[in-house]
């Protein structure tokens, strides 16, 4: 009986070395017990710190962005020909007092001689002039005022509530 006492006592030993799983081999031997224990807090420390900064997740229902599409005019010009220049404060003004009803774009042809291509234009200035779903509506060549600009639109239905100031900017 003798014998199986030892057993017992070995058994339980290693039953005790054996808290890792690994069988009591070196990991569990002095300083390779100390890597798995910095390892595991490096893991917790990781974890931790990625999750710091979240809060308790809370459903929210999805934001939907309505974005109204808008007709458009394109002029095609660039920033050193005359007429160019001259359709510049016409536009600008058009952006700001039609903000939200209008989208107004420059594309200067000399900087960027892809888009005239893209656009099929033969002259600068052009002003391209597309409805809200992006249907091409009309094509000016040269300069083109600001109530000339306005009567277009209106002719095709398009109306912008309150006319902006009308001030005519035709060459005379």
């Amino acid at each position: 009986m003798k014998g199986s006492t030892n057993m017992t006592e070995n058994t339980e030993k290693k039953d005790e070395s054996d808290a890792c799983g690994c069988g009591g081999g070196s990991c569990c031997s002095g300083s390779g017990r100390w890597i798995w224990i910095l390892l595991a807090l490096a893991v917790v420390g990781v974890l931790v710190a990625k999750n710091s900064g979240k809060k308790e997740a809370t459903p929210v229902a999805p934001v939907v962005a309505q974005v109204k599409a808008l007709p458009r005019l394109v002029d095609l010009g660039a920033g050193k020909c005359i007429p160019c220049k001259m359709m510049a404060p016409i536009l600008e003004d058009l952006k700001k007092t039609l903000v939200g009803k209008l989208d107004v774009q420059f594309i200067d042809v000399w900087q960027n001689p892809d888009a005239g291509k893209k656009y099929g234009i033969n002259v600068i200035p052009t002003q391209i002039f597309y409805d809200a779903q992006g249907k091409e509506l009309f094509r000016h060549e040269g300069f083109y005022g600001k109530d000339d600009i306005l009567a277009k639109w209106k002719e095709f239905g398009v109306e912008f509530g309150k006319n902006p100031e009308s001030r005519s900017q035709n060459p005379e």
